[in-house]
């Protein structure tokens, strides 16, 4: 392992906490114009103007997930009724057709909505690392889930770090934690 890649592996957490969105999206974009990366936002709900931030304007991946789910979904739904139909020919009420799409539109429909939902739900997983049950401790900020915003990075290089401290009290930071401070303990708990 290289210098480079042995420093970033070992690098130093630095967490920022803010009170409010707008202190937060001025930090992020603070940190996008000085060329750091390598951070996650934190957020007690999710906010559009957080994503518009964080992707640049890029549409999320997870919409991709969702199409491809409903259009295996439609696909699934046609095969599954027109091969069960297929399978049994001796059921054809008044010489209809054997393989009709009107009477399969609902079971096509519910299984496109089935597949993309689910397909959606392996989007979420797989892109925003839902569920975080492998997530660092300082990361479990019970803070960022009640009415507080954060930015944290779990391994910023050494010679960034008065940078990252610097820019993160610059926009509004009500608190700055380094190291094995940004882990934070829920007093009397």
């Amino acid at each position: 392992m290289s210098a480079a890649h042995a420093e970033v592996a070992s690098g130093t957490r630095i967490k920022g906490i803010y009170a409010h969105l707008d202190c937060l999206l001025a930090g992020v974009e603070k940190l996008k114009e000085a060329g750091i990366s390598g951070f996650q936002v934190l957020s007690p709900l999710p906010r559009h103007e957080i994503l518009e931030v964080m992707y640049e304007g890029r549409p999320s991946p997870v919409r991709w997930w969702t199409l491809v789910g409903g259009v295996t979904g439609i696909n699934t739904g046609l095969l599954l009724t027109s091969l069960t139909a297929s399978q049994w020919p001796m059921i054809n009420p008044g010489g209809k057709p054997v393989v009709a799409l009107p009477p399969y539109a609902v079971i096509m429909f519910e299984c496109t909505i089935l597949f993309g939902a689910l397909f959606t739900l392996a989007g979420l997983i797989v892109h925003c690392g839902l569920p975080g049950f492998g997530l660092d401790k300082s990361l479990q900020d019970p803070r960022v889930s009640d009415d507080k915003f954060g930015i944290a990075f779990l391994r910023a290089s050494a010679k960034d770090l008065e940078r990252i401290a610097a820019i993160l009290s610059d926009t509004g930071a009500i608190e700055i934690t380094r190291g094995d401070d940004t882990i934070y303990e829920v007093p009397n708990a």
